[in-house]
């Protein structure tokens, strides 16, 4: 349900790994992991920036300037395509008909276009059942590509610093020829410290099969490799890189991912973050810095240490429950910080019962207790509350909830609390 778990790159990594690189990586994992990604306009713009071949495009958020763009290029065609933060948008339907989000028309078809487009809702493999939003379009030079080619660079656990993926054939879907063709995909480990040698981006160009200039080939290579470092990239992802018919090799499609960690001295780029995009709720407990994933349950869970929510969530599958989040406050939440835990668990409908279970070390009993008092208070919450609370003040703690005089389900263990709270909703 979350886009933090969209990245399909990251979840090809074991298939295009050999035995040298393979990637353990537990089957399933919740941790939050939030890397900004930006529309392709907007990655587009910043591989410019750094000696990257992109072509000719503009963004439009209205009809208007999608109109005045296709007519600032010029051209008899051009490429309309939709700007969300998902994969196969080519392939993509919209919820009101339109098929493909990506479309080569005549210029004088884009106002049509743009019209059905602009504002509407497109559904693809990777956006979900619920699909995204379309708010922006990019509108691009039609290139006569001679060429396609498929380009990564991401994070590789095993190797301990960047790979490149490389494979002739692009501009399809890679997860589909992990799986068929395996054997095309070229993986070369880069050293974080040393960098990208001459070597290694002729390993990468000859891989690719670049039919044009291999000099050029190979520094359009490390143009890339200087954008994921110097930008603090987790993702590079070039589909397809292509050459065109005047032996340009150029990024003709383009989506990167960057590390949150860095925001600090990436202002620019993290300034262009679409939240539209995004879950709300998601959004919502980052500005409180409460770490939130949305599932498909209807257990709400609010715990302290991403350990713990674990196990939280596993023992109310194994008692016939389902969990409708992963959230984790942390260590040392304030009770303010526990009621808009609490607003963003609530603010998902499908939440028929909530699971408070807090483990006090650094957080104190008493100061959940009274965040949790002060949250069904100002909610006025209706939906069954179960709580079990151990640990630092765990006696405070619980004579505040008693004292509430609220309905409050206390629970002395884990288990007991997983099964209230799933025979709360039975």
């Amino acid at each position: 349900k979350s886009t933090s778990f969209n990245m399909s790159l990251r979840r090809l990594a074991p298939k295009f790994a050999s035995a040298s690189f393979a990637v353990n990586r537990p089957a399933v994992s919740v941790v939050q992991k939030r890397h900004l990604n930006l529309h392709e306009y907007q990655s587009a713009a910043i591989m410019e920036t750094m000696g990257v071949n992109v072509p000719l495009g503009f963004a439009a958020k209205t009809v208007a300037e999608a109109v005045a763009a296709a007519n600032k290029i010029g051209d008899e065609e051009v490429v309309i395509k939709s700007q969300i933060l998902a994969g196969g948008r080519g392939l993509g339907t919209f919820t009101n008909g339109l098929q493909g989000g990506v479309h080569v028309i005549k210029t004088s078809q884009v106002e049509e276009y743009a019209s059905k487009m602009l504002g509407g809702t497109l559904v693809t493999k990777q956006s979900g059942a619920a699909g995204k939003p379309v708010n922006e379009l990019l509108i691009a030079k039609k290139m006569d590509l001679i060429n396609e080619m498929y380009f990564a660079i991401l994070l590789d656990r095993a190797s301990g610093g960047p790979v490149i993926i490389a494979c002739s054939e692009g501009g399809t879907s890679i997860e589909d020829l992990a799986e068929s063709n395996p054997e095309a995909i070229v993986k070369v480990p880069i050293h974080p410290i040393e960098g990208i040698t001459d070597a290694q981006a002729a390993e990468v160009v000859k891989g690719l099969k670049v039919t044009t200039d291999l000099e050029k080939a190979k520094a359009q290579v490390k143009a890339l490799y200087k954008l994921f470092v110097e930008k603090d990239c987790t993702m590079v992802e070039v589909n397809p890189l292509a050459e065109d018919s005047k032996g340009v090799l150029m990024a003709a499609d383009a989506k990167i991912g960057f590390d949150d960690n860095a925001e600090f001295r990436q202002k620019d780029v993290f300034a262009q973050r679409d939240e539209s995009q995004e879950d709300p709720r998601e959004v919502a407990a980052g500005k409180w810095d409460l770490n939130y994933i949305g599932l498909d349950g209807n257990i709400g869970c609010m715990v302290n240490g991403a350990g713990l929510a674990m196990a939280t969530m596993d023992i109310i599958q194994l008692n016939g429950g389902k969990p409708a989040n992963f959230l984790d406050v942390g260590g040392s939440a304030s009770e303010k910080q526990v009621m808009e835990a609490f607003k963003v668990i609530t603010s998902d409908p499908s939440v028929k019962a909530l699971l408070v279970n807090i483990f006090g070390g650094i957080m104190k009993c008493d100061i959940i207790a009274a965040g949790i008092v002060n949250a069904c208070k100002e909610l006025t919450l209706e939906i069954p509350l179960v709580v079990r609370l151990e640990g630092t003040n765990v006696d405070k703690g619980k004579a505040i909830l008693a004292a509430s005089g609220l309905n409050i389900i206390t629970a002395d263990n884990l288990d007991e609390a997983a099964a209230k709270a799933v025979k709360a909703i039975s």
